[in-house]
């Protein structure tokens, strides 16, 4: 089944009775013959190209304490793998719904906390990384108490943030603390007690310093955007800066954000959002390089939306698709899907989606430019399984071609890239892959190489130096043409 726009005039007609313009040429959704064999409330782009999919009881409390796979989908072939989750102390399956995660530089998703019981929930102090290449979990030390619903943010150290969340005896978890590899290694807390909501949505800054959006799930408890400053010992307190303007500030439930590109402008963009069950339309930008930072409106979504996505595409647009202006009812689903350009400051409505997707969706960017959609649980034992593509009008481009470059880098190094359209391209860009969950990444980010020189058929070019605006690991290198057109990634780590 595919949806497709094959008409640069095509208009279509809104719910709130305007016309908006429509994408041109051939954008289109596709779902696939096949579907995912588990609910992919977690998912993550392994930087084999494969992308990972994970749900624990998958928000089934009769599932609590089985064996439920996780599954390596290979997108190529149309396959999955299927791993058990290791077992706790009891020897029972460690059940990883609604953990929080977080790539480490080697390329491993460190994936902490859980469920230990539903309703109430507590979370699960367990920590665990799959590696990527042998796709296996193992166990690391736990984490200093439990999580349920945290976030994870990786570091420019490569050291890894954890914050909020039930604890193990279902209270809130006010108490951060960072997984290191190196001295102290495991994991340490700071003495700061901070009461954030869970998945509370973070950014790291150039400065090493952490943005909070005012997006996350459930209520935002009375925290306003903030900007925390983490110390440099576990025995001083993390300081905050609240960040004003935001609109529509009690809307952060199932918001979404990201940190728009590239990651050296620092510009952190939120999109809708709901409060109750009802969505907002909003979207405030916010300059983080302003010695006194605060909101502005920018141009609305078409159409209020919670539970949805963002995606950077590599034409350094915001792809927005899934998600309801009702809560979790999918008969009020957005299936037209939105594409932002920070250049123009515009949205355009693009190819509607087959499936609606609300609660415990997915969308995450593939190596080759696509968008891959997944999930939606509206009601506990409701699993929407369907797998749907979208594919940006840039697919059906001629676009550049990466003959080769570095599969390691290093920061500040210049180096080659081949191609035999140098002449005509404008950007070179890296983008982080996504791990999303809950219309949460803290993952995604594109940094901007910068463009030395160019001759028939190679570019020179130069990476950032700063550890905190390409924080440490794999990385898709897209180069895009004159006209915005992206190449194929190739993947390369920074370290």
């Amino acid at each position: 089944m595919t949806q497709s726009h094959d008409n640069p005039n095509l208009l279509e007609e809104t719910d709130l009775g305007t016309f908006i313009a429509q994408a041109t040429t051939t954008d289109k959704w596709e779902v696939l013959p096949y579907s995912a064999p588990i609910l992919p409330i977690h998912a993550a782009l392994l930087r084999t190209g494969k992308v990972f999919f994970f749900c624990g009881s998958g928000n089934d409390p009769s599932r609590l304490n089985t064996p439920y796979d996780s599954v390596v989908w290979d997108v190529s072939k149309g396959t999955f793998t299927s791993q058990k989750a290791p077992l706790d102390s009891n020897n029972q399956p460690i059940d990883l719904f609604c953990a929080g995660h977080s790539f480490r530089p080697d390329g491993g998703l460190l994936v902490a906390g859980g469920t230990l019981r539903y309703d109430p929930f507590y979370g699960s102090p367990s920590a665990l990384i799959f590696n990527p290449i042998g796709e296996k979990w193992f166990k690391i030390p736990p984490m200093n108490n439990g999580r349920w619903y945290p976030t994870l943010l990786t570091l420019g150290s490569g050291r890894v943030f954890a914050i909020s969340g039930p604890d193990k005896d279902g209270k809130l978890n006010k108490q951060p603390e960072i997984y290191s590899y190196f001295f102290p290694n495991g994991w340490n807390a700071f003495p700061t007690t901070l009461p954030y909501a869970p998945y509370l949505h973070l950014f790291l800054l150039n400065g090493g310093k952490i943005f909070y959006s005012g997006a996350q799930m459930g209520g935002n408890i009375g925290i306003a955007p903030t900007i925390l400053t983490l110390p440099e010992t576990f025995t001083e307190s993390i300081t905050e800066k609240v960040v004003p303007g935001l609109q529509d500030s009690a809307f952060g439930n199932q918001a979404t954000s990201v940190l728009l590109p590239p990651a050296q402008d620092q510009k952190v963009m939120i999109i809708g959002g709901g409060s109750g069950k009802t969505a907002t339309n909003r979207v405030n930008i916010v300059d983080l390089r302003d010695t006194n930072p605060t909101y502005v409106a920018a141009k609305p979504l078409n159409y209020a939306r919670m539970h949805h996505s963002a995606v950077l595409l590599p034409d350094r647009t915001v792809f927005v698709c899934n998600g309801s202006k009702m809560s979790e009812d999918t008969a009020q689903s957005m299936l037209p899907a939105e594409i932002y350009n920070p250049a123009t400051n515009t949205w355009t409505v693009v190819a509607k989606q087959n499936v609606p997707r609300v609660y415990h969706s997915v969308a995450l960017l593939l190596p080759d430019g696509r968008v891959v959609t997944a999930g939606g649980n509206p009601n506990r034992r409701i699993d929407e399984l369907r797998l749907e593509i979208y594919s940006p009008a840039y697919m059906s481009r001629s676009r550049p071609i990466i003959q080769s470059a570095p599969e390691v880098l290093t920061y500040g190094q210049q180096f080659t890239i081949q191609t035999p359209q140098a002449a005509n391209i404008k950007w070179v860009s890296l983008i982080r892959p996504m791990a999303t969950t809950h219309s949460c990444d803290t993952e995604q980010r594109l940094v901007d190489v910068r463009i030395n020189s160019k001759n028939a058929n190679s570019l020179n070019v130069t990476l950032a130096t700063n550890r905190n605006i390409a924080v440490p690991g794999w990385y898709m290198l897209f180069i895009s043409d004159n006209n915005g057109t992206p190449s194929v990634a190739t993947w390369t780590r920074i370290s």
